[in-house]
């Protein structure tokens, strides 16, 4: 009988047990030696740009808004399919996300409607590398400029991915990574902001601890009413662990990627994820259901799975859909490309643990719950 195959999971190694195990008995908890040794390690493996950790990527997002100066008046461009998240720290700031399109293959921003999108009142731009593919950065950058836009990167899928053979975090502007659990690496929860000038490498350290700074053992300012939102060092030491093995990871990933791909060939009865290139970190392979030529819906199609013991994930619903953003205005209609997305998507298994055979399985069972569900 073969156990249940989620969507994902994550990699804990012994080492990194164990080494946790020591910060538990080191008696310091809190951020400490362990959130400065993964901030210089992410920062070495971004190419030495400033690092500082958060609590979670939704975290890191917000933060980068404020120390741009982002607030009250303001709009932030947005693409209408990525995780909530990625809009409501906008909204959180007191700006304003303006939604458009993507594109039906890709998922990512589509650049000509963020042009389109630009107004008196823009502040940046927000690109989401959705499932760790990357966007056109040199587009990206490139209306930036022209528009004197920031640019806040929502990397959170993207830890490992390159553009042109750069890194992700290793170039441009305030680029953000997650670390929850079902990311390429994890802290157990956590984020990060690369990039910044040193003025908002403050900002960011402020942010994250009560927009406090401590001067000497008894100077203390408060600049601003801040929240907390700092690692722990148990989740840096589970965060080092992880980094240490990204590129495994990463490689394994497009292994089994891969491995869709070759079983399936020309033949999927499902629309596959674009390919990419070789800087594709495969965070996630989501492919779209033709529910147009089938008899049950993707609820259904995700409880047969499930019948044979297979996790179906769905990332994500659009956005602008969501009744806090309908509020604001937004419609079904407006965005069909992230609709359709968003109807259709359904998140297939892969993470570094599986197997060939796991994959095997998937094609499998996937084929079988199609054929038998065909108009």
């Amino acid at each position: 009988m073969n156990s249940f195959l989620p969507f994902t999971r994550p990699t804990i190694d012994e080492q990194t047990i164990a080494e946790v195990a020591q910060v538990l008995r080191s008696g310091w908890l809190a951020s400490g030696p362990k959130v400065k040794a993964f901030e210089a390690a992410l920062s070495q493996y971004c190419g030495g740009r400033p690092v500082r950790t958060q609590t979670s990527a939704t975290a890191s997002l917000e933060h980068a808004l404020l120390a741009c100066g982002i607030g009250a008046g303001d709009e932030v461009i947005v693409p209408a399919m990525s995780f909530v998240a990625s809009a409501n720290v906008v909204v959180r700031t007191g700006a304003r996300p303006v939604f458009v399109d993507v594109n039906l293959d890709t998922r990512n921003i589509d650049l000509d409607q963020a042009e389109a999108a630009v107004s008196a009142r823009t502040r940046a731009i927000m690109p989401v590398h959705l499932c760790g593919m990357p966007v056109d950065c040199d587009r990206v950058y490139a209306l930036a400029e022209r528009h004197q836009l920031r640019v806040i990167e929502d990397a959170a899928q993207a830890m490992g991915s390159s553009y042109r053979g750069r890194r992700i975090g290793s170039f441009g502007d305030l680029v953000c990574f997650s670390f929850h659990p079902n990311k390429n690496i994890t802290s157990i929860e956590g984020g990060a902001v690369v990039g910044g000038s040193p003025e908002e490498v403050h900002e960011l350290e402020l942010h994250r601890f009560h927009g406090q700074e401590k001067s000497a053992a008894d100077a203390f300012e408060t600049y601003f009413a801040g929240g907390k939102a700092n690692l722990t060092d148990v989740a840096a030491c589970v965060g080092l662990g992880q980094l240490r093995r990204l590129e495994e990871f990463n490689a394994r990933r497009r292994d089994l990627a891969a491995r869709y791909f070759e079983l399936w060939g020309e033949d999927a009865p499902l629309a596959l994820p674009a390919r990419g290139d070789a800087g594709h970190n495969w965070h996630m392979f989501a492919a779209r259901l033709p529910l147009e030529r089938l008899r049950i819906s993707r609820l259904e199609f995700i409880e047969a799975m499930a019948a044979r013991g297979i996790g179906i994930g769905v990332h994500y619903p659009a956005i602008h859909l969501f009744s806090a953003y309908r509020a604001l205005g937004y419609r079904e209609g407006q965005f069909p490309n992230a609709e359709r997305i968003g109807r259709e998507t359904v998140t297939l298994p892969l993470f570094p643990a599986m197997s060939f055979e796991d994959v095997g399985r998937v094609v499998h069972a996937t084929n079988e719950v199609l054929r038998e569900a065909k108009r």
